[in-house]
């Protein structure tokens, strides 16, 4: 399957390893999942997963947070976004990823926050999952 995590996916993946947002980029690992981003998204991913807040809730120190995100970048495949679908969404942010997912032909986006997509997400045949969700077919 491929996916476009939403940037709290790859924030719960940092701050905890043992749950199902780390567990997708660990598919990821072993090929059994495809993760799709922008430029744009993944320099969002490093600017948000650089807060203090976050690297300390996940006890990580600058250093370790920029491994995790070394992988990270390893892990994601690169998409050109030819086409903009700006202004769908209320969020600008989440606007990127939708811009990932429709030139990335994600089956579906990865999120905690369904409800700040709506339906837009399906106009292109894209899902929306919760990580369990996505796991669930992952493993599957």
């Amino acid at each position: 399957m491929r996916f476009v995590l939403d940037t709290d996916v790859v924030v719960a993946a940092m701050r905890s390893p043992s749950g199902a947002s780390a567990a997708i980029l660990v598919a990821a690992r072993s090929g059994r999942a495809t993760l799709l981003a922008t430029v744009a998204l993944f320099i969002e991913y490093e600017a948000i997963c650089q807060r203090a807040e976050h690297r300390e809730a996940a006890g990580l120190d600058r250093f370790e947070t920029k491994l995790f995100l070394d992988g990270l970048a390893y892990l994601v495949q690169e998409v050109e976004a030819h086409l903009l679908w700006r202004g769908r969404l209320r969020d600008a942010n989440d606007d990127m990823i939708l811009d990932a997912a429709v030139n990335g032909k994600a089956d579906a986006i990865v999120t905690f926050n369904r409800r700040d997509y709506g339906d837009v997400p399906a106009e292109f045949g894209i899902g929306l999952l919760l990580p369990r969700e996505a796991l669930r077919r992952i493993v599957l």
